[in-house]
């Protein structure tokens, strides 16, 4: 990677990310010999200056960027020298060329396109009467153009048309043109937005842009995506604009030089220039690049949300009975044990239309007590609340349990994906379903990495953007948030150590097939008996793998084995065995750091084992807690201007957060509503899953439309 990057490219990513050119360069080293992005962060700190894994991706990003300008130069330099045509000033521009719109520009006059109008005058002998328009001192230009009629060219008109088509291309390839444009785009551009009159009725969904103009520069990203979206379904015309009748007179007053006849012809095929080839290349060209700004700020949200998810608050391992609710067809129940496999599974029928309470309650009751079940994870889908209530006041247990409800999110898909089929291959999908929302409480993150991120549905328009850039960005929230919590290396499924850094699909089989062969790893140095795993997948794995029980303490740490010996000089400096540094804290308050430094391993590292030892394990991951709504809450008619209330946040977007009151529709919690203060995204304050109080701000039964606010109401 850095072998295809000049001085100069490492410069303007140190530049624009604001960090040394020496670390950007050791970074760009580490990415280059196999290194992940999540091993570099959290044990390179020393060669890449501490930095995150959100500027490791920038400098990854803008490298691979670079390298793709270097590719489209080359091929550039090529077509134009096998044309014959490249000049010693030509080829200085383009090797000048900073980013890839000028490189685009300069190539514009010789890309080998279909046959253009300017070419066909060119042929018919136009040329000359061309130049003559050009230098717009001829006041008798219709005399001039009768001289270049042919069998070709039938009319002056004809002549004078074709002379203009030249120029108009002309004026098309010149870069100070172009980038007056684009000046004027960036600054005044609107988009526009009007109805397909002939589809008025069945685009009513779109009907906030039936007349629409706003700034190009201002406008958010999922309104626009919006407008794209109807205009990809046909119910809407967009435009992205400038004032362009202000914008061809000012080209007209620096291209103009005279009033003559001549100049008159010019000032027509600047006209003809911009409407058919200036225009409509710049527009597209701002739709392109606006949907680009718009996709990423929505997959930013996107992977947001997604991460919140993922590091949701994880039960543990405890016993769970899980409860798919439904009305019909049941409520299906699994028993887990605490490493989440199947002890049992069943249903009952508390709800209409068979109402059998007392038979459904009595089965609870004798599930939790033969499975020694610890807790209840209820689907927030169909029945989720008056299943919740049955459990809650129907059914006397021996002991104390709290129920907890789960999203539903994807759990259908898994149950139906080759994952769940190879997991349970005997078991219905329903009771797959159920399983996956029992251990999505026992632990979030292992159970939502084998579902497709995308049917999490927390995302806005994820559906309208890049597909391939949103796929990429949310594995890598995956990844990050895999290795931030590590993986139990004993109990993992393949699925989850997939995501380990410097592990694949392969070797994560051979991983579980060991396991299944030789029992619990005792150690991570066993790592190395895997087969296909060599030196530099240990490397990049072991540190974000455990073991729990296992014959060294280090092994349920993220310390990674290359510095298990600092560590052992630690214990031995003190007169001590690791365990006791791990276990009395005086003892490492002894040690000076600066003494344990080595050329590898420097103090971020040294500080970082420190954290580890005094909470060796620790998962990064807060607290879970119950969650009630209101009581006497079930229906939207349930609800009164004014009303204070429990609810959850089910979804944030770049305009406010989805919140779930307990009556079956997400209301919507404005960003203008979330806090006196003025904040750019809901997620500066709320996390998905979050529980917060609100009030009822507005109400629209008729339209199912809530409407809540936070401003004023007290958080817990």
């Amino acid at each position: 990677m850095t072998s295809q990057l000049t001085d100069n490219h490492i410069k303007r990513i140190a530049a624009s990310l604001k960090i040394s050119e020496k670390s950007v360069r050791s970074t760009l080293e580490l990415l280059e010999s196999g290194a992940t992005i999540p091993f570099i962060a959290r044990y390179r700190k020393e060669k890449t200056g501490s930095m995150d894994e959100v500027q490791i991706e920038h400098i990854k990003q803008l490298s691979e960027s670079f390298i793709e300008l270097e590719k489209r130069r080359e091929s550039i330099l090529e077509s134009i020298d096998s044309q014959g045509k490249m000049t010693p000033e030509l080829k200085k521009l383009i090797l000048d060329a900073g980013d890839m719109h000028e490189l685009e520009d300069l190539y514009l006059p010789f890309k080998r396109a279909r046959k253009t109008r300017a070419a066909k005058a060119r042929e018919n002998g136009l040329e000359p009467l061309a130049e003559l328009i050009r230098q717009q001192r001829s006041n008798s230009i219709e005399s001039d153009a009768k001289r270049f009629q042919n069998e070709e060219v039938k009319s002056i008109d004809e002549a004078l048309q074709g002379a203009r088509d030249i120029i108009a291309e002309e004026l098309n390839e010149t870069i100070e043109i172009r980038n007056f444009v684009r000046n004027r785009f960036e600054r005044e551009a609107v988009v526009k937005a009007s109805v397909v009159k002939s589809k008025e009725s069945e685009a009513d969904k779109y009907r906030d842009y039936f007349e629409f103009e706003e700034s190009l520069k201002r406008i958010p990203s999922h309104r626009f995506l919006a407008i794209q979206r109807g205009e990809n379904e046909g119910f809407l015309r967009v435009k992205i604009e400038p004032d362009n009748e202000e914008l061809v007179f000012q080209l007209e007053r620096k291209y103009i030089k005279n009033n003559t006849q001549a100049a008159q012809q010019v000032e027509l095929a600047l006209s003809e220039s911009y409407k058919r080839l200036i225009f409509p290349s710049i527009e597209n060209e701002f739709k392109k690049l606006s949907k680009i700004v718009a996709d990423k700020v929505s997959i930013e949200v996107f992977a947001s949300n997604l991460r919140q998810l993922l590091l949701a608050p994880p039960l543990g391992t405890k016993r769970i009975l899980a409860v798919d609710p439904g009305f019909v067809t049941g409520c299906k129940l699994v028993c887990l044990d605490e490493h989440g496999q199947l002890l049992h599974h069943d249903v009952i029928y508390p709800h209409k239309p068979q109402s059998d309470k007392l038979t459904a309650a009595q089965i609870v009751t004798f599930l939790t007590e033969q499975f020694n079940i610890e807790a209840i994870a209820v689907g927030d889908g169909t029945a989720s609340r008056e299943t919740v209530d049955f459990l809650r006041t129907k059914v006397k247990y021996k002991r104390e349990l709290n129920v907890y409800v789960v999203s539903e999110d994807g759990a259908s898909i898994y149950s139906a994906s080759p994952v769940a089929r190879e997991e349970f291959p005997t078991l219905d999908a329903t009771v797959r379903g159920s399983i996956s929302i029992g251990r999505r409480l026992s632990d979030p993150l292992a159970e939502l990495v084998k579902i497709d991120a995308k049917s999490i549905g927390v995302g806005q328009y994820q559906h309208d953007v890049d597909q391939k850039a949103l796929r990429e960005s949310l594995d890598r929230e995956v990844i990050s948030c895999v290795n931030l919590v590590g993986v139990d290396l004993n109990t993992a499924s393949k699925h989850l150590l997939t995501y380990v850094s410097g592990l694949n699909a392969g070797l994560a089989q051979n991983i579980v097939n060991y396991r299944t062969e030789n029992g619990s790893f005792k150690a991570r140095t066993e790592l190395k008996k895997v087969a296909k795993l060599g030196p530099k997948a240990f490397e990049q794995a072991a540190g974000f793998l455990r073991i729990r029980d296992g014959k060294n303490p280090l092994d349920n740490t993220a310390v990674h084995p290359e510095a298990y010996p600092i560590v052992e000089k630690m214990a031995k400096d003190l007169g001590a065995d690791i365990r006791d540094l791990i276990s009395k804290p005086e003892l490492r308050k002894q040690l000076i750091l600066q003494k344990y430094i080595t050329p590898e391993i420097g103090l971020p590292t040294l500080q970082d084992i420190m954290n580890e030892l005094d909470k060796p394990g620790r998962d990064p991951r807060p607290k879970i807690k119950p969650f009630e709504f209101a009581e006497g809450v079930r229906e939207i008619g349930d609800l009164t201007l004014g009303m204070e209330l429990p609810g959850i946040v089910t979804n944030l977007t770049a305009f406010g957060a989805f919140v779930d009151v307990g009556v079956k529709e997400d209301a919507l919690l404005h960003i203008s509503q979330i806090t006196n203060r003025f904040i750019k995204h809901p997620g500066e304050i709320l996390k998905i899953h979050q529980y917060v109080n609100v009030k009822i701000h507005e109400l629209d039964v008729s339209r199912k439309r809530i409407s809540l606010t936070m401003l004023g109401v007290v958080q817990d």
